[in-house]
């Protein structure tokens, strides 16, 4: 049995249950495909997951490390003078528990009664006291990381403004404006010799949490109502309709019937 994909999760963590928490991830599912969400935090099975990025992790890792050292003197990233950002690493008794995974920031949503969470890199904090969001990135791409101007970075954007609007409903004034830390592997040296250059850029996001409360009522129409129709834009909704047709064709060929077992149907 797969030790990374468990089809059936147990019903306590489902909608209903009594440890059942919307994170930032699932509520970023809601908005990528309803169908999905629901068939995952309503009927208890996720989509298979993806594998992790293990040099992702060593670079959020050793981000946070470096990001600690200033916090703990009181003192400014260099990234931030370079960047003329006047902040300072927000220290906090429960920046740790913010930080994880399967804890963060959580907050009681009195309308839903959802408990919504989620784990974030770091907090700035200004001179007036507002705190800043910060999100670490990690990747290898050709020229220099300025702006987020593509499509697939939206979710980036989204997932900014629910840590921004999570803040907010813990009692802290926080900045509209955050920041991502991006770390950009180069592929342009000669060789590899072990060796890992990167580019690290400081990008600027002003984040607008306004569609964060309509979206938590959304959800919880959907998860009170029948299945969500297929997504025609989302992969794994055509891939289980595209299997789903060929199981039951299969199913009804001769023969077919003592197949069904193999086949899960």
């Amino acid at each position: 049995m797969s030790q990374y994909y468990k089809p059936e999760r147990n019903p306590n963590w489902n909608y209903g249950g009594g440890k059942f928490r919307l994170s930032r991830s699932k509520i970023a599912l809601f908005l990528e495909c309803p169908r999905c969400f629901y068939i995952d935090n309503k009927l208890g099975t996720a989509r298979p997951p993806g594998f992790p990025f293990a040099l992702n992790s060593a670079v959020d890792a050793l981000l946070k490390k470096e990001f600690d050292i200033h916090r703990a003197n009181g003192t400014a990233h260099p990234l931030m003078k370079q960047y003329g950002v006047d902040a300072v690493p927000f220290a906090h008794k429960n920046l740790d528990t913010w930080r994880e995974v399967f804890n963060g920031v959580e907050t009681k949503h009195g309308p839903t009664g959802f408990t919504v969470s989620g784990a974030i890199d770091d907090i700035w904090t200004d001179p007036k006291g507002e705190l800043i969001v910060v999100d670490y990135k990690a990747t290898s791409k050709d020229g220099k990381i300025e702006a987020l101007d593509k499509d697939w970075q939206d979710g980036y954007k989204r997932q900014m403004e629910i840590y921004q609007w999570l803040l907010r409903q813990n009692g802290f004034a926080v900045s509209d404006t955050g920041y991502f830390v991006y770390a950009n592997a180069g592929k342009d040296k000669k060789a590899f010799d072990g060796v890992l250059e990167f580019e690290v850029t400081l990008v600027p996001y002003k984040g607008d949490a306004s569609w964060v409360e309509k979206a938590l009522s959304d959800i919880k129409s959907c998860l009170g109502g029948d299945l969500p129709g297929a997504n025609p834009e989302c992969d794994y909704c055509r891939y289980r309709e595209a299997v789903g047709k060929k199981l039951l064709a299969f199913a009804k060929k001769p023969g077919g019937k003592e197949g069904n077992a193999t086949l899960g149907i």
